[in-house]
């Protein structure tokens, strides 16, 4: 089964950058979608965005949009996510995630159509 690494996260600033990675340990990675998700302490996990198997179709949480791009480079297995002009309220925990679902255009933002997850990594943003 494929696993996930994430990286990249750390102690920043309001309005800082930071580019999270995660790298897939198999081939296969360039024939699924892939998606970012975080959960910040005392909430559900909730979906930030995510890419088809090719980066063609990527979707986006509202509360993101704009400040945030999904990317991935299949021929290193790594999916990325760019985040700008960070605030407070996205410090989390970011997971990376394999989708498996059947229909990614109904089902993107959904957590029960990935099946494998990373271990996260933790973005704090100070005011």
């Amino acid at each position: 089964q494929v696993q996930l690494v994430e990286s990249g996260g750390g102690l920043v600033q309001a309005g800082d950058s930071l580019r999270l990675s995660c790298v897939a340990s198999e081939r296969t990675f360039s024939t699924y979608p892939m998606g970012w998700f975080r959960q910040a302490p005392g909430k559900e996990r909730e979906f930030v965005a995510s890419t088809s198997w090719n980066g063609g179709i990527t979707y986006y949480a509202d509360f993101v949009k704009g400040r945030f791009t999904i990317s991935r480079d299949n021929a290193k297995n790594t999916v990325y996510l760019q985040m700008n002009s960070l605030k407070p309220e996205d410090a989390a925990t970011y997971y990376c995630a394999k989708y498996q679902g059947v229909d990614y255009s109904r089902t993107y933002y959904a957590k029960y159509a990935y099946d494998v997850w990373g271990q996260g990594t933790q973005v704090t943003v100070s005011s």
